[in-house]
């Protein structure tokens, strides 16, 4: 695996950001986050996904979210100084991010968007993202992450 790093691992590294790399075997048929936290053992309410959303005044940005809640539309407008929004269409998230569906990363997007992570973050001294490909997790501490990534904590769901 060392020789396939993603951008999301090569950032970390340069910013000196210790993680963890976790792979698992992805199902096709199922690329929830709530199969992954099952395929890798771990507590779904520390595995976060990553949505990418489009607001009717910012236009586009992200939120990380547990993996078993859905992000309340309503209440990522508002953090995001929106009036409404709405997600993006998955064929539209590899040409915004560089990352596909299942493997969308808060790290090493191919811009820079602004970015919220769910307010639960911060029971947990480390949580899991997509390290930007399907079939890779990262465990990283969770200050670390907001204060790299520059979140903003919100209540999104």
């Amino acid at each position: 695996m060392a020789n396939n790093k993603t951008n999301a691992c090569r950032l970390l590294d340069q910013a000196h950001i210790p993680y963890e790399i976790i792979t698992y075997e992805v199902d096709e048929n199922d690329l929830s986050a709530v199969h992954v936290a099952q395929t890798i053992g771990e507590d779904i309410d520390q595995v976060f996904k990553t949505l990418v959303l489009r607001g009717d005044r910012t236009g586009i940005f992200v939120c990380v979210i547990p993996g078993a809640e859905e992000v309340n539309l309503k209440k990522a407008a508002k953090a995001s100084g929106n009036k409404s929004c709405e997600m993006t269409h998955v064929k539209e998230l590899l040409g915004l991010t560089g990352y596909i569906r299942g493997g969308c990363s808060p790290i090493g997007m191919k811009k820079t968007y602004p970015m919220y992570i769910h307010e639960t973050c911060i029971l947990f001294d480390e949580i899991f993202i997509s390290g930007g490909q399907r079939g890779l997790q990262l465990k990283l501490n969770t200050q670390q992450l907001i204060d790299y990534s520059h979140l903003q904590i919100a209540d999104l769901t």
